[in-house]
């Protein structure tokens, strides 16, 4: 027996908020009807990454995710300034050897990685 991931759930307090910024984010569109208790993304193909699904929860984050998203992009400077334009917030910039990235929160504190190529 073997499972597959089909998507992610993200929890918040708006999710046709969120869910805009993410598909902003990605390039994609949000799913028809969206509203503050839940809206998806879903995946043009594999290769732009799993459905994501929003549902509004009615506590606030708290903490540090346990789970996050890691972009990738060969125009790093660029991506950014265009991350911070939609909302994110740059929390650190990292580099290991030759790897560099930026953390950043989204709108409602989510933190995510944006990795250069």
């Amino acid at each position: 027996m073997t499972n597959s991931v089909i998507g992610l759930s993200i929890d918040c307090s708006d999710a046709a908020k969120l869910a805009q910024f993410w598909a902003d984010v990605l390039g994609r569109t949000v799913n028809a009807a969206p509203t503050a208790e839940f809206a998806a993304i879903d995946s043009t193909d594999s290769a732009h990454g799993p459905r994501l699904a929003f549902h509004q929860v009615p506590e606030a984050k708290t903490i540090k995710n346990r789970l996050h998203l890691d972009l990738i992009s060969g125009q790093f400077a660029a991506e950014t300034e265009r991350l911070l334009s939609l909302g994110a917030t740059r929390v650190n910039d990292a580099a290991k050897g030759a790897a560099r990235w930026t953390t950043f929160r989204d709108p409602e504190g989510n933190e995510f990685d944006l990795v250069a190529d």
